[in-house]
């Protein structure tokens, strides 16, 4: 049975190994420590002998073209004659794990990444306006990422991340593309069906709809959210952190342990839908991996390309932002001031939140930008009994949402659907019931945690209440996690929508005069459990 006592579930079998960091360490160790202790502590034991290197090295790198940029180690020579370094036929290894993000301007900017299992000679994306003309040829970066075994049941993994950077596309149109490499062509007409669709962002406002929700993993009810979110058609899709799962714990803690096959399950599930609909991803607790780089996102940036218009794109690669049609979105990196998971509390050094400021005040300021939405995983207002609230969020965040009037705050960390009523000060400011209405300006920030992607589900200290199941309460007793890593008892009443059950966000922004956001949650069977409107009156 999972252990809650900490607020994250520990992994409980005797079968799951460890790194080995002794536990009195461990308490008191941050991740760039337990970074410097694994390489230390794993380069003694000889892990990395033979043909086997750290992150960063190319392994099979007479094979490869493209610059490994993003991972910080240099190859070693004995990878050259390495047992990896053999050469395949590339007709043999097929592309899979597409998953599309915008760059920094989503109009004229898509990044492409994908995945092979082996390594591959000179890979590309071909791309064009119709699929039988694929004329424009793109080389792809190689991020190739080693992980040495790091428990006695997870054995050394070799992955090869590759990544396209579109730029100069038109907006308003789309393209067709196919991933390959030598051996691999995907214009030949026997690789149709592994060609793929995106459409880059109108240069006017229009209606369109986004997706939204953490803590997926992988499973059947992963799975289902997927297919049932593809058929929203959505223009992208936001991801609140706690992507696969790799790392089971999620402590950040010296004990955690990761399998990184696990990413090669997710990619492969998240194909579907975030091979046509861009996948812009953010960090949870379970996405730090300390074998990869002093802040555990090693992975992350060998795994992604996202905007990297944040405040250090390659040391916080979960924040950055980009507008799309009357919407400017947030991204953040909730660890950098968790109370609770403190693995990478304080890692920028301050910089994220004073970049948060500066960036909010210039959306706002931006003509033709209604709406300003912000996305993370630690929740600032929520009422489970496993995570609840984050102290650290409130108190270096929410008085930024209030200044610059964000209009509506998304979070994942508690595997559920929750959402408040508009809040201001901390306090319920306007309830909004199912089917109510807020204003940022007038009546507060309404927080929506949909965290029931598709892991395991947490628990509400009191009933469900969702539509057609209304079951409304005066007040609701929880906690909120402090800055000694204590939990300090909250009797709220802002908790107005709690539902128990695998769902995501579905959000239309529609412009005009009267501009408004559309929010639905839906449950993996398609039932809607909530549905409200964020509304703003509009700059003059």
């Amino acid at each position: 049975m999972a252990d809650f006592s900490r607020g994250t579930p520990r992994a409980s079998s005797p079968d799951v190994p460890r790194v080995g960091i002794p536990e009195r360490l461990a308490r008191r160790m941050t991740m760039a420590e337990q970074h410097e202790y694994l390489r230390a502590r794993l380069s003694r034991r000889g892990v990395l002998r033979g043909g086997v290197a750290g992150v960063g090295t190319v392994a099979g790198a007479g094979l490869l073209t493209g610059s490994a940029s993003a991972v910080e180690a240099r190859p070693s020579p004995s990878l050259l004659t390495g047992p990896v370094s053999r050469r395949v036929d590339g007709s043999l290894v097929a592309p899979f794990g597409r998953h599309l993000a915008f760059g920094a301007d989503p109009g004229t900017q898509m990044r492409i990444s994908w995945q092979v299992p082996l390594a591959v000679k000179a890979p590309y994306v071909r791309i064009g306006l119709q699929p039988w003309d694929l004329s424009r040829k793109i080389e792809a970066e190689v991020r190739p990422l080693h992980t040495p075994a790091l428990g006695e049941k997870v054995p050394a993994v070799d992955q090869y991340y590759l990544h396209a950077a579109l730029d100069g596309l038109s907006p308003g149109v789309t393209y067709y593309y196919g991933v390959g490499h030598d051996g691999f062509d995907p214009a030949d007409p026997r690789r149709f069906s592994s060609l793929g669709t995106f459409r880059t962002a109108p240069a006017k406002a229009e209606s369109f709809v986004f997706t939204a929700f953490g803590d997926q993993g992988v499973s059947y009810h992963a799975l289902a959210n997927d297919q049932l979110l593809l058929g929203q058609d959505p223009a992208f899709h936001l991801h609140a952190g706690d992507l696969c799962y790799a790392d089971t714990t999620g402590h950040g803690g010296a004990s955690d342990v990761y399998d990184a096959r696990v990413w090669d399950s997710f990619l492969a599930q998240t194909d579907s839908v975030a091979a046509s609909v861009p996948w812009m991803v953010t960090c949870g607790n379970h996405d730090m991996e300390a074998w990869y780089s002093p802040d555990g996102y090693g992975g992350q940036l060998a795994r992604w390309s996202l905007p990297g218009n944040g405040p250090d794109p390659r040391k916080a690669p979960g924040v950055y932002s980009f507008t799309y049609g009357n919407v400017g979105i947030v991204a953040l990196d909730a660890n950098d001031v968790s109370y609770e998971i403190t693995a990478n509390t304080g890692y920028t050094g301050g910089e994220q939140t004073r970049w948060l400021d500066r960036r909010l005040g210039e959306l706002r300021a931006r003509p033709g930008i209604d709406f300003v939405v912000v996305f993370f995983h630690h929740c600032a207002f929520s009422t489970t009994s496993a995570h609840a609230s984050d102290g650290g969020v409130r108190e270096a965040w929410v008085p930024l949402f209030e200044k610059h009037q964000v209009d509506l705050v998304i979070n994942g960390h508690n595997h559920v659907y929750e959402r408040t009523d508009a809040i201001r000060g901390g306090k319920a400011a306007r309830k909004v019931p199912v089917g109510g209405s807020a204003d940022a300006v007038r009546d507060g920030i309404v927080y929506a945690t949909a965290g029931g992607a598709g892991a395991h589900l947490y628990e509400f200290p009191v009933p469900d209440s969702y539509e057609g199941h209304v079951k409304d309460l005066d007040e609701v007793r929880t906690f909120h996690w402090t800055k000694d890593g204590r939990k300090s008892a909250d009797t709220v009443e802002w908790s107005r929508v709690r539902y128990t059950g695998f769902s995501f966000l579905v959000v239309e922004a529609r412009p005009g005069p009267d501009p408004k956001l559309v929010v639905t949650a839906l449950a993996e069977s398609g039932e809607r459990v909530d549905h409200f409107e964020v509304v703003r009156t509009p700059k003059r």
